[in-house]
């Protein structure tokens, strides 16, 4: 127990190697009471909906190498407006290690899970926050949760690591210096009442590892927080695992100005969108990342296809970063994915068969797309460890941003089906996210436009009806003749001839 009685939390965090003196790239170890221990830097895992897009749980332990998930709290709290009152099923789920959100997503034990209130990159609300609650948006639209309820919430799921809540917009554009100070005090406020009731003296203390916020504003703005967030952690360790930094350029503020809070673990919710934003902030001492772009590659049919050091080549031209597996070039290639990978995609299946899966619009062409990517980023980040020991890691990363494209490819495959909880409406007019899964034949088009032509011509010359051009394109239908006895009709289609049978008396 600590010097005030509270017991401490499970994790801890050990600093192994920093790449320079005064903060910058560095080595670690997280590690949490019956959980894989976590080398850093490293990543964990983006769920929607409590799973890892396209793969199950059980293939998440078999073939993913990754230590941890984050999950989203909005994800599980939809209040259909017919059952305005029900209490949403993950409160209500049985769980014989009182882990209730590892049990209803059926997360492999083994997974550290990480529970915050909106996804990431989270949609933005048209109504904002308040004092006391923040918007979030759930499958049935968006709605408010209060900071009790979070804290409620949080309790009763019992994640291993949990980050409260934050006043932020959510807005690709910076808010303004009246909005970002208003940010910093509601999230202050919000941080006080977080430490009263998890770690209070008329409270049992938590055993969840709270990663407290670090808003994506100046420092100057939020020092008075941070200053909060020292004093906590220097009166009790215990309250306060880790950060969670929503703006990795404010990391040697916080180096130079808290030196307690250096050594906490940082955890980027950041969304950097291809690796050379995950080596720049893992430059400025970043340790544990949140990776969109890793699914979102995924469903855009591309492999990735990046190593950490870039391969020796004599060649000047860039090489991608991955690659369109939705291409018809690989239609009849029998190469693995990438040629180094050692993952279960590369070393089951080739490059025709998820070709041929993607065309078809299988499941298992994302699936399998998804387990190459994580191995993918597995050894980036394994890599990135032992230039980090070696002290070859600054020269490594400048032949990485020399050597490889700035950005991944698009992909020109057909994505999975959009869910509406993934995005905005945006209103009259928006263009449908997801094509029609039936279509009408070309020769079908082709009669509606000729008759839709002709409308028009009869419009301009006055006749009335369609006019006698519509026979040429139309099919007639065909009529029974009324004088027509049962053979004829028999014979054109239009009736079947039953013969009557004796009644046997």
């Amino acid at each position: 127990m600590s010097s005030d009685g509270h017991e401490p939390t499970t994790m801890t965090f050990e600093l192994l190697k920093t790449a320079v003196k005064d903060g910058g790239a560095r080595l670690g170890r997280l590690a949490l009471s019956g959980r894989r221990t976590v080398e850093t830097p490293n990543f964990f895992g983006l769920t929607s909906r409590g799973v890892i897009p396209h793969v199950t749980p059980d293939n998440v332990e078999k073939h993913l190498l990754t230590n941890g998930t984050y999950m989203a709290l909005e994800d599980f709290i939809e209040r259909p407006q017919q059952y305005m009152t029900r209490s949403p099923p993950v409160y209500d789920t049985p769980s014989p290690t009182n882990k209730p959100l590892q049990s209803f997503t059926a997360m492999p034990s083994s997974i550290i899970t990480v529970l915050g209130s909106r996804r990431l990159p989270a949609v933005a609300a048209p109504m904002g926050n308040t004092n006391q609650s923040i918007s979030v948006f759930t499958s049935t639209g968006f709605q408010a949760i209060t900071t009790k309820q979070y804290i409620n919430a949080i309790q009763t799921l019992n994640p291993d690591i949990a980050i409260p809540l934050a006043d932020l917009t959510h807005k690709t554009s910076a808010p303004t210096s009246k909005r970002a100070l208003r940010m910093a005090e509601r999230t202050d406020d919000w941080i006080r009442e977080w430490f009263t009731e998890m770690y209070g003296p008329n409270t049992e203390p938590s055993k969840i590892a709270t990663f407290a916020p670090v808003l994506p504003i100046s420092y100057s703005i939020q020092w008075e927080y941070l200053e909060r967030l020292s004093e906590e952690h220097q009166s009790n360790p215990s309250v306060l695992s880790g950060l969670a930094v929503y703006d990795a350029d404010l990391i040697p503020d916080i180096s130079s100005s808290y030196q307690n809070l250096d050594t906490l673990p940082r955890l980027a919710l950041t969304t950097p969108s291809n690796p050379h934003q995950v080596l720049r902030q893992l430059s400025l001492g970043m340790d544990i990342f949140l990776l969109p772009f890793l699914s979102t590659a995924s469903d855009a049919g591309i492999a990735l296809s990046f190593t950490f050091p870039p391969p020796s080549s004599e060649s000047s031209e860039l090489l991608p970063l991955g690659i369109d597996m939705s291409s018809p070039e690989h239609a009849t290639s029998l190469q693995s994915l990438t040629e180094s990978c050692t993952c279960y995609a590369c070393t089951t299946h080739h490059r025709a068969f998820v070709q041929h899966l993607l065309s078809a619009r299988e499941m298992l062409g994302w699936t399998l797309l998804q387990i190459h990517n994580h191995a993918v980023l597995a050894s980036f980040f394994a890599s990135i460890r032992e230039a980090l020991a070696d002290g070859t890691f600054e020269e490594k990363a400048r032949q990485f941003a020399l050597r490889y494209e700035p950005e991944i490819p698009q992909g020109l495959g057909e994505r999975p089906r959009a869910r509406g909880y993934h995005f905005k409406s945006e209103g009259p007019g928006e263009q449908k996210r997801n094509k029609p899964v039936w279509s009408k034949f070309e020769s079908e088009k082709k009669i509606e436009d000729k008759v839709a032509d002709l409308r028009i011509e009869d419009e301009q010359s006055g006749t009335s009806g369609l006019g006698s051009g519509v026979d040429s394109v139309t099919e007639t239908p065909l009529v029974p003749d009324e004088n027509a006895d049962a053979k004829k009709l028999q014979e054109r289609g239009f009736a079947e001839k039953v013969e009557e049978k004796e009644e046997k008396k």
